[in-house]
């Protein structure tokens, strides 16, 4: 007899381990101070360790953007259209999307593999056998330090994005930073920037509860730990893709 839960009922699953975490967090701002080190280190690695690879890929995309882009629509007289295209494509469609994916490659794989590595050590074991929650201990730091990380990074590669497309402009069209900048924020909306903030913690909240539902879902063999790396990178690329389709046709369709 097959023991395997059925999809809904590990739909239904991840949903209570997702509102377990979300009750957790509020309590953790308030009353987890010991917890908070596992916070400030988790957007270390995924903030902080991430800005040089954020930053090369943010260039060139900016770089393809502006390069392309230029030269197709100046074939048409449009080249004005340039700064709508940079600001759909850096901050509103793919540069939030690239940014979960450089989140899931780094964190989501060792967030999980350290999560299930725990288990099969039986380290979640002892946390309970003293009375302390584990989702809450540690899967709660782990949890809000991954969509800070995702919100902080997200805005990161916009604006180095933009940054870094306007010295590649240079090169097919010079003119001052004054005049670059001013053609971009008449274009910007506060609806951009919205849609951006909304992309960025959606992908984060998916992320970390993958990894961290993952992580604990291991029994006791440590074959098990690079499963669960694979099937919260599996999982959340999947995840990520159908959310942004979902909000980019929510957006598109509330203008």
């Amino acid at each position: 007899m097959d023991d395997r839960p059925s999809v809904s009922g590990r739909a239904l699953y991840a949903l209570g381990f997702f509102a377990r975490l979300i009750r957790g967090s509020a309590y953790f701002l308030f009353h987890r101070q010991v917890s908070y080190k596992v916070l400030v280190l988790q957007i270390l690695f995924t903030f902080v360790e991430a800005l040089g690879i954020a930053s090369l890929l943010a260039l060139g995309i900016g770089a393809t953007v502006i390069s392309l882009g230029t030269r197709f629509l100046e074939g048409f007289s449009q080249g004005e259209l340039i700064y709508p295209l940079l600001i759909t494509i850096v901050t509103r469609e793919l540069g939030p999307l690239l940014v979960a994916f450089l989140v899931i490659a780094r964190s989501a794989t060792a967030m999980a593999t350290e999560l299930a590595g725990m288990v099969v050590s039986h380290e979640v074991e002892a946390y309970v056998s003293v009375g302390l929650d584990p989702i809450e201990d540690i899967g709660v730091p782990r949890f809000l330090g991954i969509i800070v990380s995702m919100f902080l990074l997200n805005i990161y590669f916009s604006l180095f994005g933009l940054a870094g497309s306007f010295v590649v402009s240079q090169l097919f069209n010079p003119m001052p930073a004054s005049v670059y900048f001013n053609k971009l924020l008449q274009i910007f909306t506060i609806y951009d920037i919205l849609i951006s903030v909304i992309k960025s913690i959606v992908f984060g909240m998916i992320i970390a509860v993958v990894a961290i539902y993952e992580g604990f879902a291991v029994e006791r063999s440590s074959t098990e730990i690079p499963v669960a790396g694979l099937k919260a990178v599996g999982a959340s690329f999947g995840w990520c893709i159908l959310a942004n389709i979902a909000l980019s046709i929510l957006y598109y369709t509330m203008l």
